[in-house]
């Protein structure tokens, strides 16, 4: 049995005519497609358009009719084309989708489109910081709820992500702490013994570890190994639709994925702190005592002298609050993530950077901050 011919093309001296009929459904889809592909061929100048023979019709038939007719200017003065009635809305809806093509912007030259430039940058920026304060927000919120004791906190959730931020991070933290606190106090034993002044190698060990390079390293580890497993995780979830179904339940994902994250996080970053400074001045002592002889009680003593608690508390101060941004970052670059592996790539990549800058940027905050107050 010969199949319906679902379009006919009529060539005239004076236009083309195009004539529908049978099913226009998705069971017809690929007769369709290979119909309006030939149809390029012809002349478009005039054409002339009757569906008046159309029996079915569906979604799909109204996106294949709307490509053949989409770039015929001709057609706007008769939109239904004589398409049965019972089908005339579902068409309207999909002829009045995306009608709207994309501006090309047009880049200044010179001095304007730097201009042009920077200010895209400062708005790109400015979307950037109210996203993650939406998200601050909600975890904000959320807290609150969970203190007032309105909603169980997700104790099992937390449990398992102090788990994988701080217990199991202990390992390289510590190895690279102490590697760093031995490079630190093996440079400066080889400058300082030029002064005769080898003892200083303590003051400069203790005071740089416990104030700043202690977090710091701290926090850009955490970021670059927890921060971009976040990020990684909750993009999958996104790709998944795991967080369009939390939705479906009736589950926020702030709620469920992000708070015992960055409630993980925070707890655990000034734990990590206090280890790797520790480390960190432990590989300086030993280093002092190899390279210049001193013993461990006289670098103990000194270590005494030269640090107060102001020192150690500005390092532990500051832990928490980087890892407040750590974890806000990453988990908002992670629903961010679209249904594509170069997008979760790409917010991986994103959470990583922005992590480690926005670290170091409130590193040198505080320490201004202070600096100002007398700390």
């Amino acid at each position: 049995m010969k199949p319906e011919a679902l379009i006919e093309f009529r060539k005239n001296a004076e236009e083309l005519e195009i004539v529908g009929s049978g099913a226009w459904t998705a069971a017809n889809a690929g007769r369709l497609d290979a119909l309006i592909g030939a149809e390029s061929r012809h002349d478009r100048s005039r054409v002339k358009v009757d569906m008046s023979g159309v029996r079915e019709f569906d979604t799909y038939g109204a996106w294949f009719l709307e490509r053949l007719l989409r770039d015929t200017e001709e057609i706007e003065s008769q939109p239904a084309f004589g398409l049965p009635d019972r089908f005339r809305g579902l068409f309207e809806k999909v002829h009045e989708t995306n009608r709207r093509r994309p501006s090309k912007r047009k880049g200044g030259k010179g001095l304007i489109g730097g201009l042009e430039g920077v200010g895209r940058s400062v708005e790109g920026a400015a979307n950037e910081t109210l996203r993650y304060l939406d998200v601050v927000g909600a975890v904000v919120i959320d807290c609150i709820d969970v203190i007032l004791v309105r909603r169980r906190p997700r104790l099992a959730s937390f449990t398992h992500q102090l788990d994988r931020v701080g217990v199991k991070s202990v390992p390289i933290i510590v190895l690279l702490t102490l590697l760093i606190g031995a490079i630190i106090a093996q440079q400066a034993v080889f400058y300082f013994r030029r002064f005769g002044a080898e003892d200083y190698v303590v003051d400069l060990v203790g005071v740089l570890v416990l104030r700043e390079l202690g977090v710091l390293i701290v926090a850009i580890l955490v970021a670059g190994r927890c921060g971009s497993s976040y990020t990684a995780e909750l993009g999958s979830m996104k790709m998944n639709e795991e967080i369009d179904a939390l939705r479906t339940m009736g589950r926020g994902p702030i709620e469920v994925l992000v708070l015992p994250r960055v409630a993980a996080l925070v707890f655990a970053l000034p734990l990590l702190t206090f280890i790797g400074s520790i480390a960190a001045l432990y590989g300086g002592g030993a280093v002092a005592w190899l390279y210049a002889g001193m013993e461990p009680g006289f670098f103990i003593a000194r270590l005494r002298e030269a640090v107060s608690i102001s020192d150690f508390a500005v390092g532990m101060i500051k832990s928490p609050f980087m890892a407040l941004v750590i974890g806000i970052i990453a988990c908002a670059e992670g629903l961010k993530v679209k249904g594509s592996a170069e997008s979760l790539g790409a917010q991986t990549t994103a959470s990583v950077v922005k992590s480690i800058f926005s670290v170091i940027v409130m590193d040198g905050v505080f320490a201004i901050f202070f600096s100002s107050i007398g700390m």
